[in-house]
């Protein structure tokens, strides 16, 4: 089952994040951030789990950017709703351009994307159909992400973690609400 088809928020969770509770370094909070030199070195020995850790989150992002694609091929969205499709596509691909130069800059090696993803392309009929299966992906991710931001030490990391939340909870508001549904369901993400 792929990340991005998962609906339960717990299990990406603990898919997004592992078994083993991993965390970025020092250095991809910096690149993270924008910044373009890296912070204090890393505590001995979690360089290869922050490479570990950043590839599957690159990893989420790639699928996230082909998950996009099929909609925009799909025929199924109109002009406004793929235009809008394709600027969260470009979001996407914003975080996983900086992903991968976090992996690099610890000395990994980027995961890349997969030559096909397992969609549920049978049951996408409707531009409706679509708009469910984007606001899923991106309900998942929020989920993802709150389930990093408590577990960072490092506070700037938490930060980093955080501002990625909030464009993937931006994206799931906007989708309810092309959906018709009430863009933010309650006061408090789960």
């Amino acid at each position: 089952m792929s990340f991005l088809q998962i609906s339960n928020p717990a299990m990406a969770r603990r898919l997004f994040l592992g078994s083993s509770g991993l965390s970025l370094s020092g250095a991809a909070v910096a690149l993270l951030a924008g910044k373009h030199a890296l912070a204090a070195a890393s505590p001995a020995g979690s360089t290869a789990n922050d490479v570990q850790i950043i590839n599957t989150a690159l990893g989420a992002e790639l699928e996230a950017i082909a998950a996009y694609q099929l909609g925009a091929e799909s025929q199924l969205l109109q002009k406004p709703v793929l235009e809008l499709a394709l600027g969260f596509q470009g979001h996407h691909k914003e975080h996983a351009q900086t992903l991968a130069k976090v992996v690099e800059q610890l000395g990994g090696k980027p995961v890349t994307a997969k030559p096909a993803y397992n969609f549920p392309v049978d049951q996408l009929k409707t531009q409706a159909d679509v708009l469910r299966f984007a606001a899923r992906l991106e309900q998942g991710a929020v989920s993802a992400y709150l389930g990093a931001v408590p577990l960072f030490a490092d506070r700037a990391l938490a930060k980093a973690a955080a501002s990625i939340l909030g464009d993937e909870a931006m994206h799931w508001a906007i989708l309810r609400q092309a959906l018709g549904e009430v863009p933010v369901p309650s006061a408090f993400m789960a």
